[in-house]
């Protein structure tokens, strides 16, 4: 096993960021080590989160003990690793959601609408779906969320994007982008535009990506973040990912684990 990246200390002081927006702090951790593939860290997170609070300027660390905050910690947590699926592939993301589930209390995970009902939990016999059921609704109302989501993210620069995408050399990247952001992205049951705005950028600061990262660093700010919120969003992923073993390579370096050059920022 790998010497650890977060240490009790390192979590108090992510936990008590002075700048990052409540519940986001863990999000953003857990994401970023979901792309360094460190999900064994991720149940880490989600226990800081119940014993230390979620975060945000000025307010106190406390535990959190209500079921009802408890659980949407934990489904936060989650929606943010499936979300990260469309910028850093499915693999990470299921070895990110099966480890954070193994740290999980039974009671605060999801089940499908078809699962045994939990007699001893009534409010959570079973948990309703999250997001609509795809199968049986039309795909064009969420085909039009998927749209306007990109549209807001890249805003006016959102036309030459999509140019882009169809005219790589195969449509089907257009076509793959279209369905990610309609059928993940844009969904806001869980995460609002900004703070899935904020789970890109964590996910995109480790693979070394900065024309992509650039876009989703002013997404943030199309999506309602102030500035200081996303400089915040982005110095924290790369902390995380300095503290696994990440650097600046030289020019001179043939390869290694690390950035090209500086990592982007607004």
């Amino acid at each position: 096993m790998p010497p650890p990246i977060l240490t009790p200390s390192y979590l108090l002081r992510l936990s008590t960021h002075p700048v990052l927006p409540r519940h986001t702090w863990y999000l953003i951790t857990s994401v970023t080590l979901s792309m360094l593939n460190r999900p064994d860290e991720i149940p880490n997170v989600l226990t800081h989160a119940f014993s230390h609070g979620a975060g945000g300027p000025g307010v106190t660390p406390r535990p959190i003990v209500e079921m009802e905050e408890q659980l949407l910690v934990a489904r936060r947590m989650r929606e943010g690793l499936l979300k990260g699926a469309a910028i850093g592939g499915l693999p990470k993301t299921i070895n990110a959601l099966l480890t954070l589930k193994s740290g999980t209390p039974p009671h605060l995970l999801d089940l499908p609408p078809s699962a045994p009902a939990r007699p001893s939990i009534p409010s959570l016999n079973p948990l309703p779906p999250l997001s609509p059921n795809e199968l049986s609704t039309s795909p064009l109302p969420i085909l039009t969320r998927g749209t306007t989501f990109f549209n807001k993210v890249y805003g006016k620069i959102s036309n030459r994007i999509t140019a882009q995408l169809q005219y790589s050399g195969t449509p089907s990247l257009a076509t793959l982008a279209h369905l990610l952001y309609s059928h993940v992205l844009s969904d806001e049951t869980v995460l609002d535009a900004r703070d899935t705005s904020f789970v890109l950028v964590a996910g995109l600061v480790p693979q070394d990506v900065n024309p992509q990262l650039k876009g989703h660093l002013r997404g943030c700010l199309n999506n309602g973040a102030r500035v200081e919120e996303v400089r915040a969003v982005r110095d924290v992923a790369v902390e995380v990912c300095e503290r696994a073993g990440m650097r600046v390579l030289g020019s001179d370096e043939k390869g290694g684990w690390g950035w090209r050059g500086r990592v982007e920022n607004i």
